[in-house]
């Protein structure tokens, strides 16, 4: 079992076209990315997550697809691609890429000549209506940017399925072929390098919306096991990172016995934790974490503190939606998307406040899963209202303080994105370099956070349980592997405190300090007593330290 690998490792989002310019065109590519290999491999994460980076007209960030076995030419090639994963590999970087296969671009070739010609075989890869259905207007993924599900194609001469934007065309993964076709895409990136993918929208990808009588239709999740099946054969270390955001009686089906998802992303993990931030108080995030189901022993949470998406706050009530809201003091109008996220980047709700954001990051690395970090997370990156939807929070990483933030030497007019020039996340004041000659930045705390992380297997691998403290802001839990032990206390409140751990016998001879917030006495041993500041957290492993 010890070669999951995904269990201890720590993942690094990124989107190639904002990361790094390598040709000073204004658009990020894989020769700048290769350029920041070094920087990422120092920051301590051993697995690269790319956001799509396939050939696309690039109406929704690249998430409508026109080629699956290609790089877009604004990005590079597919040598370039090559040359990544190899140069990855050699810093004993993993690479996993997003499958986006629920849909395809409207301009896909598929769907052109599924539109040219009703007897065409890429006809029955798309699902079509000749009457547009009665439910049309209903399950819309993005209010106020989506009007329907279903339309009308007047080539095609009938109504065509969409759970997302119209110019994202469903495919029909009830059929055969459209399963091969995808089975060709995944062995095709295996073959270039990746260690498997991040599948997007997994739920909608096995609806079968308008699709009846077939097998699939009747266990849609048996494609899961297919798609884990043929990953098995193919490479037998490859996984699947799975984008599920479901009720908590129907998430354990995606895990299945072990053989569907290794890892899920955990957003009910994700929105509590948010809850509870917000409120200073340890329940919601306690609450959370034990309405999960326990993984089976191959699968994995993977937990997050932001992604590339809006900050999904659906599992929340109404007015547990509203308090985040007010106590984040965010103006709705201004923040509030698709009537169930916020579109900001954490720093920005936290008011910027240093021991907040490192007290965040603390507990997502703690948590006991796999923890996933967003490019700039590790600098403390901002986000520009200005920018449409979800663009606030994707724009270009910030190098340095010269233009445009050493993303790019092109002219600010021709960068894909803008960058954030002013303000306290102006890059400007926030950069990579500032941080680096800081030695008490969040860059250099992330550093050392993720190092220690890795030298605590406990959190990825073992079982865990909560502590009690008797202080309902204070947020304790160990983790237990083999013959090791490891406990994290956080206090989510502003006022410092100390709290009484109630511990095993075995736990009370010896607790040795791994990450602290500041110096502080020793623990003496025997002594349940632990000091907190505000916003103070704190790594103990119970003995001495594991080397």
């Amino acid at each position: 079992m010890l070669d999951l690998w995904y269990k201890d490792a720590v993942i690094y989002c990124l989107d190639v076209e904002i990361y790094m310019d390598g040709n000073g065109d204004g658009i990020g590519d894989f020769v700048g990315l290769v350029d920041r290999l070094d920087y990422i491999a120092g920051l301590g994460v051993n697995c690269l997550w790319l956001m799509p980076f396939y050939p696309t007209p690039n109406r929704d960030n690249g998430y409508d697809i026109t080629d699956y076995y290609n790089v877009d030419p604004r990005l590079g090639t597919l040598g370039d691609f090559v040359e990544f994963t190899r140069q990855a590999e050699q810093r004993g970087l993993r690479v996993i890429v997003d499958l986006v296969v629920n849909h395809t671009s409207t301009d896909h070739p598929w769907f052109q000549a599924a539109c040219k010609d009703k007897g065409s075989k890429y006809r029955d890869y798309y699902v079509w209506a000749d009457e547009k259905p009665e439910n049309a207007d209903e399950g819309i993924i993005f209010p106020g940017y989506q009007d329907s599900t279903w339309t009308y194609q007047e080539e095609a001469g009938a109504y065509y399925f969409h759970r997302f934007y119209d110019h994202q065309a469903d495919l029909n993964v009830a059929n055969p072929k459209v399963r091969e076709e995808i089975y060709k895409v995944m062995g095709f990136w295996l073959q270039m390098g990746v260690s498997g993918f991040r599948v997007d929208a997994v739920p909608f990808l096995i609806e079968l919306e308008g699709i009846k009588d077939t097998a699939e239709a009747k266990d849609p999740l048996l494609f899961l096991k297919e798609i884990r099946n043929f990953l098995s054969w193919r490479r037998g270390d490859a996984i699947v990172l799975a984008e599920v955001n479901e009720p908590m009686d129907k998430i354990a089906d995606y895990f299945g016995d072990g053989d569907r998802m290794q890892l899920l992303f955990s957003f009910m993990g994700n929105q509590t934790l948010t809850l509870a931030i917000a409120r200073e108080e340890a329940a919601p995030l306690i609450n959370g974490l034990k309405a999960q189901p326990h993984p089976p022993e191959i699968g994995q949470w993977a937990y997050f503190v932001r992604n590339h998406d809006e900050l999904t706050l659906d599992k929340l009530s109404d007015e547990e939606q509203d308090e985040v809201l007010q106590r984040f003091n965010q103006n709705k109008e201004d923040v509030w998307i698709f009537d169930r996220g916020i579109r900001r980047r954490f720093p920005p709700l936290l008011d910027n406040d240093p021991r907040r954001i490192r007290l965040t990051y603390s507990l997502m690395l703690t948590l006991p899963g796999t923890p996933v970090l967003f490019y700039g997370e590790e600098i403390g990156m901002g986000d520009d209202l200005s920018l449409e939807a979800r663009d606030a929070l994707r724009t270009p990483m910030q190098w340095s303080a010269q233009k445009n933030g050493g993303f790019s030497t092109a002219s600010p007019d021709e960068l894909v994105r803008s960058v954030i020039d002013e303000g306290p996340y102006g890059y400007q004041q926030l950069n990579v370099i500032a941080q680096r000659r800081d030695s008490e930045s969040l860059l250099n705390w992330m550093e050392r956070a993720i190092r220690m992380r890795k030298e605590c297997p406990e959190f990825g691998w073992g079982s865990w349980e909560i502590i009690d403290t008797d202080n309902p802001a204070v947020f304790a839990h160990r983790c237990q592997w083999k013959d090791g032990t490891v406990i994290a206390i956080h206090n989510l409140s502003r006022e410092a405190c100390v709290v009484t751990l109630k511990l095993k016998d075995d736990e009370a001879t010896c607790l040795t300090d791994l990450l602290e917030d500041q110096p502080y006495e020793a623990v003496q041993q025997g002594s349940h007593e632990i000091q907190l500041e505000g916003y103070g957290y704190r790594w103990f492993r119970v003995g001495g330290i594991h080397l």
